[in-house]
């Protein structure tokens, strides 16, 4: 690190959470990170899912972890002996998780503690969160100020989201911001998966972005090459730095994905879509539900 300091008014910490697992919480950390540095933004992300770590190895840095935030927390190295620095993107460093049998041991003090030095180095700090709303949840959590909430259109994926979304809110988290990951036009054209107004309507949740299914995402992670250094003309390279820049305060407008099929929707597809479209109002119902129980 270049030593500079960054006041308390420049620092912003960020919980990264889902709820539901695999919906690409950590592929958004990884090059929501890659894409602010790449807009001159000091970024620190810090891998808190100490009982499954993968954000070294979307990043492609697994074989340069010396030191963890345990070894940090533990007075066995400083901050800056366990940072990560991309060699490809010097304003992002990593902070990797510790070892899966200290878990146990680790409190939301300790998280505050760790988020607390990052924030004095970076004006980004990305906090990817475990899965659930267990204590590696409530660990990292305790650490932020507001939250990007990662859902896919799938019942299951939002309900999971309005449950942690509640819980973000009883913890006066705010800004709470939704990114919607994996959405496929043409079947939302069709009316064969939720549409973005359904989720909105559900989470009501100001809508940070929207990642289309993109082969690229999977095929960068499999390299562990993160898709926005090499792909950001892909449509999902695109979104993450559309992402970046709303996170930045610029007014980037949010495209309906389903403009461009909005007149060419597949042959037999009315009759799946009306089935579906009563399947998406009663899962809007049953989660509303839920929320009022």
């Amino acid at each position: 690190m270049s030593g500079k300091h960054v006041t308390s008014a420049q620092n912003r910490t960020i919980l990264i959470c889902s709820g539901k697992g695999s919906v690409g919480k950590t592929t958004l950390t990884a090059n929501l990170g890659i894409a602010l540095a790449k807009q001159g933004a000091l970024t620190a992300v810090l891998d808190a899912d100490f009982g499954l770590r993968n954000l070294d190895l979307l990043l492609g840095l697994e074989n340069r972890i010396v030191y963890t935030a345990q070894d940090v927390l533990s007075g066995s190295c400083r901050l800056e002996q366990a940072l990560v620095k991309h060699e490809q993107e010097p304003n992002l460093s990593l902070l990797p998780a510790g070892n899966p049998r200290m878990l146990e041991l680790l409190t939301p003090d300790d998280m505050k503690k760790i988020a607390g030095l990052l924030a004095e180095q970076f004006e980004y700090v990305l906090i990817d969160c475990p899965a659930g709303i267990e204590d590696g949840f409530k660990n990292a959590a305790a650490a932020c100020r507001e939250a990007i909430v990662v859902t896919t259109p799938e019942v299951s994926a939002v309900r999971d989201a309005d449950r942690v979304i509640g819980l973000l809110q009883t913890r006066q988290i705010e800004p709470i911001q939704l990114v919607l990951n994996r959405v496929r036009p043409r079947m939302m054209a069709n009316q064969e998966m939720l549409s973005v107004s359904d989720i909105t309507d559900i989470l009501a949740l100001p809508l940070l972005g929207l990642v289309q299914e993109d082969d690229q995402v999977i095929i960068s992670t499999n390299r562990g090459e993160p898709l926005m250094l090499n792909g950001t003309r892909s449509p999902a390279g695109q979104a993450y730095t559309n992402v970046a820049r709303r996170l930045r305060g610029e007014e980037v407008p949010l495209v309906d994905p389903t403009s461009a099929l909005s007149q060419r929707t597949v042959r037999g597809s009315a009759k799946t879509g009306s089935v579906s479209r009563n399947a998406a109002k009663s899962a809007v119902k049953a989660i509303k539900e839920i929320r009022t129980k």
